[in-house]
């Protein structure tokens, strides 16, 4: 009687595979799950996942327990299947119900409390993977979190990979409603603090769901972020080592790799960007190619993975780099960074960056933080000069201030003492300065950058003492230091918004800084 036991303990089990076995392999992809956000109209959200190939894959959205929309496709070879939904007004929560069929045989998965609104990817760097412990008001910010509870957050976990994967390989953080838990999970951990109160910020405005996608990595350069083909656009050497002092994966592509690419698929709003401190010794004087050319690349790849729902210039928003002290004073990697940042245009959106918005920091260095000053914690002030830029640039928000002032003209004055800036807007001079201005002034063929101070100044006009300058005045630049001011002290900012005025270099040839000029090097 002990040999027919032992056989079914052996039969039993192989027979319930065999009764499952179309079901093996069926499932959505990593990043969506209960909670999420998909993107709401005008475009379709897109939900796929894999099946076994031949299979027939319905989706239906699901409210109140009736069916209100059904898409059909089939497993390709590739074993994904992938549906576009109709365009969906914002609001939830709905339930997305996935049933595969090969033959006979069904197998149905599902998620609940999913929402429509608009999804954003942010990404970057320590300054974008800062959670909210680690700000200021740390306790408070991640104890306001009741009337944001359509804001859903997740969190890309870390991960290299040498090819572009299809399917993130780890989520860090699964689609979540906020809590103080996950806001503040612990230093550089989940969830990103400039996301987090981006997101915030935006559903104080637009009051519909927002979910937002953190996918950032400490200490990494740009060219990690980077896809194979944006890098060989800028003349990126495709010689792979790791440069001394970078705190996190630094070869070509590694992250774009596995945290960016498998994102492709996903019907997105926009994405913001927090990164530039890696390359402040490292490639620095290519980021004006490096930067613009992921930016593009990152669009064309989400518009063709998505079927053409993520919009093929979607919005793009990123923060010029804050202060640090250790650089120190002489260097000029971090002025070259902000510079290049803009495409050496001063501001955005422009030529080569269009349909982008700009957060400037410079003004919000940190000599305190426990983080080192590299990594300043008011980080609610970066997020809200990030959403201003949003309203005007994704949201079409007119008469919104959302970026500081910037010289339309700068010309000589006749007495030749006297240099006088024109704006595009109107200014405030919160002191005179001596320092953040200086001028290039050259004689018998050599030059060299000398102070000049502010003198008078109107309400869109300043003139600038450059009576230092026994030769020909050249250039001019502001606030090209590491640590241009202290803490929102600079002394040019928008009157009515507290915006302050970006950095900038030009020759003086009574040129636009922000459309014409050129790097004066």
């Amino acid at each position: 009687m002990a040999t027919p036991g032992f056989v079914l303990g052996l039969v039993l089990p192989i027979i319930l595979w065999a009764g499952s076995s179309a079901g093996i392999g069926f499932r959505f992809a990593s990043y969506i799950s209960d909670y999420m956000v998909l993107q709401k109209e005008p475009a379709g959200a897109v939900i796929w996942g894999y099946g076994i190939p031949g299979a027939t894959v319905t989706v239906t959205l699901c409210q109140n327990q009736k069916a209100i929309m059904r898409k059909g496709t089939s497993v390709k070879d590739s074993k994904i299947w992938m549906v576009v939904l109709d365009p969906m007004k914002p609001g939830g929560p709905f339930e997305v119900v996935a049933e595969q069929t090969i033959g006979r045989i069904n197998h149905t998965l599902s998620i609940q409390n999913v929402l429509f609104g608009d999804v954003w990817v942010c990404s970057g760097q320590s300054n974008m993977q800062m959670t909210v412990l680690q700000i200021f008001n740390a306790t408070s910010e991640m104890s306001n979190t009741a009337a944001y509870q359509s804001v859903r957050i997740l969190s890309v976990s870390l991960v290299e990979a040498e090819q572009e994967l299809e399917d993130l390989p780890g989520v860090e953080l699964p689609w979540s409603k906020p809590t103080s838990e996950n806001l503040g999970h612990g230093n550089f951990n989940y969830m990103s603090a400039v996301c987090w109160l981006f997101g915030r910020n935006l559903y104080d405005t637009l009051q519909y769901p927002i979910g937002l996608i953190s996918s950032s990595w400490g200490g990494t350069p740009i060219e990690a972020w980077s896809s194979g083909r944006s890098l060989k656009a800028c003349g990126v050497s495709e010689q792979r080592f790791i440069p001394l002092n970078l705190g996190g994966p630094s070869n070509n592509s590694v992250l774009w790799n596995a945290m960016i690419h498998p994102l492709h698929k996903m019907t997105l709003k926009g994405v913001v960007w927090y990164q530039g401190e890696s390359n402040g010794n490292y490639n620095t004087d290519l980021y004006n190619c490096t930067f613009p050319a992921l930016i593009d690349d990152w669009r064309q790849t989400f518009h063709c993975g998505s079927q053409g729902q993520t919009e093929r210039l979607f919005p793009f928003g990123f923060v010029q780099l804050s202060s640090d002290l250790s650089a120190g004073p002489s260097q000029d990697g971090f002025p070259q960074i902000r510079w290049h940042q803009t495409a050496d245009f001063g501001c955005v959106p422009n030529l080569r960056m269009p349909n982008t918005f700009m957060a400037v920091a410079m003004d919000l260095g940190d000599r305190n933080s426990p983080f080192k000053s590299i990594h300043p914690r008011d980080k609610q002030t970066v997020a809200y000069r990030l959403h201003l830029g949003a309203r005007a640039v994704a949201y079409g928000e007119k008469n919104l201030a959302f970026q500081g002032p910037l010289p339309e003209k700068i010309e000589l004055l006749a007495d030749k003492r006297l240099l006088n800036l024109t704006y595009y807007q109107k200014i405030q001079v919160q002191r005179l300065d001596k320092k953040i201005f200086t001028i290039s002034c050259c004689s018998d063929h050599q030059c060299k950058w000398l102070p000049a101070p502010m003198d008078t100044f109107s309400t869109q006009t300043l003139a600038l003492d450059i009576s230092l300058c026994r030769g020909t005045p050249v250039a001019l630049r502001y606030a090209w230091t590491t640590w241009p001011c202290e803490y929102k002290q600079c002394p040019l900012y928008h009157p009515s918004s507290t915006l302050p005025a970006p950095p900038f270099i030009a020759f003086i040839t009574n040129e636009v800084p922000g459309r014409h000029s050129k790097v004066a090097k």
